[in-house]
């Protein structure tokens, strides 16, 4: 269309004859070119109001343009080039009707057309909202309908007038010479690219940067970009205790982390934060010998210790058995409590395991080294019942140090139930060291072993076939235990027990009941007196 007027003008110049005198007249009818609406034709601008612009297109009348129609108004001036469109020849006042929009749109119009085809990603400035949409300024207007406007996490959809994205043209249609958008396709091509990028990039050991986007009890998701969620697990965020994720990440923390291993196919990154630092378990042996005295402090307290942190990542254990040589204690809370300052030895170091155990009581001299000296087998001695228990008496010697008196050591004749029967806790006693075992810190002491034993006298004075006086103690289903003097007791077996034929032996016989009895064995070994209902 250009060509062609150019041509035009050409043909003119070379037809025209030079101007002169009267003839200029018929120079200017014949250098008015011809117009036809529809047509865009270049014009000089002549003059510039407060409604309008004023140009010469070389028709035989001016053309007039409004002046909103004109974007860059303050740098307009008289003499610039405009293309402009031609919507009629001429209007009321006898001036040619033109429009710079609508030039611009056709102008506009071809070179998208010309440049881009349907799936091409263009750059476009969302202009204003329309039914069912946005138009978008891509060079010429383009529909954006609101279904493709955004993909589904992005909120409300007006943000986006006045914003510039890249659109995907998904639509030209030329006869209508209109052309449909889609941002939520180019935002999804882009996505697709990113992912790839990113795929292509990771590498075990590589460090990537990542937003928490999640956090369980277990780990932490961290979103990579490109819709690639990676776990960062609880065990590799320090090389320390870490009770929760939380202690260490909040939901939105932008993070670097190491990438530890990347399934490609399911799309599965497993993330380190710990990885990022030198493992300290890598020094402890050199650092933590065997011997060491170390401070530190309480992390955490379980039933069967305290864990102390050592430094940074570097946790040991302080067993419940090594908090004292004497105090045995129920908890460890009885002693310690978190966040204690406290000093330890060091008792062993397993690198490997990521084990340092510890003791309290190892600062201290061991008292029961002292034990086998202080409290030779045989000897004397008094202390206080601190404790009873089923099978014996516990008595306390000095402070920290304890002898059992077992249940069988307390009388030579009498059968003990329970110690409880015999002792209160609190009563002071008297007994005899009957062994020390200082390795396992143990002294066995004896009540009945401060007199002797009277069996074999028990044996001269009561021979078989003796007739007694009894009184019953206990009924059990093997036999009936019976005094026969104070504190000495014998059993007659159910043998030996006269029973009618069907009669039970709970039923005839009650404690408390007394008869005679006949002695049929005495075992001064066993300490045991066999007794007898028959024949007497």
């Amino acid at each position: 269309m250009f060509e062609e007027k150019d041509n035009m003008e050409e043909t003119k110049k070379e037809a025209a004859p030079a101007p002169a005198g009267d003839d200029f007249a018929t120079l200017y009818s014949q250098s008015i070119i011809s117009v036809s609406e529809g047509q865009i034709v270049k014009g000089k601008i002549i003059n510039i109001t407060s409604k309008e612009v004023v140009v010469d297109i070389g028709y035989k009348s001016e053309g007039s343009i409004a002046l909103f129609e004109f974007p860059d108004q303050e740098s307009l001036k008289i003499g610039d080039e405009v293309e402009v469109y031609v919507e009629s020849k001429e209007d009321d006042n006898g001036m040619v009707v033109l429009s710079r929009e609508k030039a611009a749109r056709a102008v506009g119009w071809e070179m998208v057309v010309n440049r881009h085809n349907e799936g091409d990603i263009v750059d476009g400035k969302v202009t204003k909202k329309v039914k069912g949409g946005f138009m978008v300024d891509i060079g010429v207007e383009a529909f954006l309908p609101a279904s493709l406007a955004a993909l589904k996490s992005f909120g409300n959809l007006n943000q986006i007038m006045g914003q510039s994205f890249p659109f995907k043209i998904v639509k030209i249609n030329k006869a209508r010479k209109n052309i449909v958008v889609s941002r939520k396709d180019a935002l999804m091509q882009q996505k697709e690219e990113d992912r790839k990028k990113l795929l292509d990039g990771l590498q075990q050991g590589s460090l990537v940067s990542g937003i928490v986007r999640n956090i369980t009890d277990f780990g932490a998701f961290v979103d990579l970009g490109a819709g690639i969620i990676g776990l960062l697990h609880i065990t590799d965020m320090a090389w320390g205790r870490v009770s929760h994720p939380s202690e260490v990440l909040a939901i939105g923390d932008t993070i670097e982390v190491m990438v530890l291993g990347f399934d490609k196919e399911n799309l599965k990154v497993s993330l380190g934060l710990k990885q990022k630092t030198p493992n300290p378990w890598e020094t402890v042996d050199a650092k933590y010998p065997a011997g060491t005295k170390v401070k530190g402090t309480v992390v955490n307290l379980m039933p069967y210790g305290a864990f102390v942190e050592l430094e940074k990542g570097v946790e040991g254990l302080l067993h419940i058995s090594e908090l004292s040589w004497t105090k045995k204690y129920g908890h460890p809370n009885e002693l310690l409590a978190i966040g204690d300052r406290i000093e330890a030895q060091v008792l062993d170091v397993d690198k490997n395991a990521k084990k340092i155990a510890l003791g309290l009581k190892q600062l201290e001299s061991n008292p029961w080294l002292e034990v086998e000296t202080k409290y030779p087998v045989s000897t004397h001695v008094k202390g206080k019942v601190r404790n009873l228990t089923d099978y014996g008496a516990f008595v306390e010697l000095e402070d920290g140090i304890d002898g059992l008196v077992h249940v069988s050591d307390i009388s030579w004749t009498k059968r003990v139930t329970h110690p409880k029967d015999v002792f209160k806790k609190g009563e002071k006693v008297e007994a005899v060291v009957l062994s020390v075992d200082a390795t396992n810190r143990r002294i066995s002491l004896g009540i009945k072993q401060l007199t002797p034993d009277p069996w074999d006298d028990i044996a001269a004075k009561y021979p078989p076939d003796t007739v007694l006086d009894g009184k019953v103690t206990k009924v059990a289903n093997f036999g009936l235990f019976v005094e026969v003097a104070p504190d000495l007791e014998g059993l007659a077996h159910i043998s030996e027990i006269p029973l009618a034929e069907g009669e039970k032996l709970e039923e005839k016989y009650k404690v408390g009941d007394e008869f005679k009895v006949k002695v049929i064995k005495v075992d001064s070994i066993q300490h045991k007196i066999a007794l007898s209902l028959k024949g007497v």
